[in-house]
């Protein structure tokens, strides 16, 4: 048996961590056994992973402070765990398991990058920093593992230079996430919305690479073309007290039809309610919340970040980033094709999905490298 253990930033609800939650629950663990550090304090997709009886633990890292003494917890838990395979998650992951697991003696270090281009003048200047020195040292590790052909072009004109690239793309549980034609009733009713109420989602972190205020100016104009049209933000510092959010609001005319939820254990739930899903990202690696409306029967109307237009094709709207009024008329589209032909291009995702996305091809294909990596013949197990 491979064992592999996976270092990541953080075990809150963002996409990387559902992805690594999926993968570890979906594992044959007959053939590969999994254990997860977290390298600050364990979040809610801890709590789940747990509950698979997967060993989870955690540095007790604060956000934002590089520390010695986390180092060397990681470097002992590793000495004790004794991996075969040191998988990181994240940019921080990343840096600080190719130095613990060097320190350490682990076989065989995998990086796993989860993003394409960022702007990083809106970042802080340490996170410039952080991505030139792994670039510098990114011939390192055995591979560097990428969720889309847009990160690995982004991340090679940053000077990455790994021994092997490998694009293994996110998949999506079809079980988890599918259709449900009570959902939309239960989420107005959760609202206060009127029943006659379109429903246009938004399911991101509160970051400025998710673009939330080319979504509310395009809501805007939207807003007053279909005065049914109601706007549902989720995610990660998504609130009411949100003052940048609830200025845009305000400013659009928006007061009253657009709900800020914050993030929310119900996701499956919430995505299935809503008519339409928009990403107004300008910067993205291969987004979950697009994968998931999809497999949920719901038509997307996305920016042409990252792989989103891979991953939509002909079942929704493709538009460029930053641009509001191509944003709006891409979700008015899709209002005035109505609900027919939105039950079609849902229909029409939901396949898309399970044809070139599922969440077991995706799972598999994590498997076989970790027993190449480690020598070991993946056919002779099947």
């Amino acid at each position: 048996m491979t064992t592999v253990l996976h270092l990541i930033t953080e075990l809150d609800n963002g996409g990387a961590e559902r992805m690594l939650y999926n993968l570890v629950r979906a594992s044959d663990h007959r053939a590969v056994r999994h254990m997860l550090v977290s390298m600050v304090a364990r979040g809610s997709v801890a709590r789940r992973i747990q509950a698979l009886d997967i060993p989870c633990f955690s540095l007790g890292m604060r956000p934002g402070r590089p520390s010695l003494f986390a180092l060397a917890r990681l470097v002992r838990l590793l000495r004790r765990l004794r991996p075969d395979v040191l998988q990181t998650w994240l940019y921080h992951a990343d840096l600080m398991g190719l130095i613990g697991g060097k320190i350490a003696g682990v076989p065989h270090i995998a990086w796993n990058v989860r993003c394409s281009d960022i702007d990083l003048a809106k970042y802080p200047r340490s996170l410039a920093v952080l991505i030139r020195i792994l670039a510098w040292v990114s011939g390192l590790p055995d591979l560097a593992i990428v969720n889309s052909e847009a990160g690995r072009d982004a991340h090679t004109c940053r000077g990455y230079r790994p021994k092997r690239w490998e694009v293994i793309p996110n998949g999506f549980d079809l079980e988890e996430f599918s259709p449900d034609p009570e959902a939309k009733p239960r989420l107005l009713k959760s609202l206060g919305a009127p029943g006659d109420s379109l429903l246009i989602g938004l399911i991101a972190r509160f970051d400025p690479l998710k673009d939330h205020t080319v979504f509310l100016k395009a809501s805007g104009r939207v807003g007053r073309a279909f005065q049914e049209a109601r706007f549902v933000l989720a995610g990660q510092g998504v609130t009411p007290s949100n003052e940048t959010l609830v200025r845009e609001v305000v400013r659009q005319g928006l007061d009253g039809r657009v709900h800020l939820l914050d993030e929310r254990e119900d996701i499956p739930d919430v995505m299935a309610g809503l008519d339409i899903l928009v990403s107004s990202s300008y910067s993205e690696g291969f987004p979950n919340v697009i994968g998931e409306a999809m497999a949920s029967g719901v038509p997307c109307a996305v920016t042409d970040a990252g792989d989103s237009r891979l991953i939509v094709g002909e079942t929704g709207r493709v538009v460029g980033p930053k641009n509001s009024e191509s944003l709006a008329k891409a979700v008015c589209d899709l209002i005035e094709c109505g609900a027919e032909e939105r039950a079609r291009l849902g229909r029409a995702a939901r396949e898309r999905i399970r044809r070139l996305f599922d969440l077991d091809s995706t799972v598999a294909r994590y498997e076989k490298l970790y027993l190449e990596i480690c020598g070991e013949n993946p056919a002779a197990r099947e």
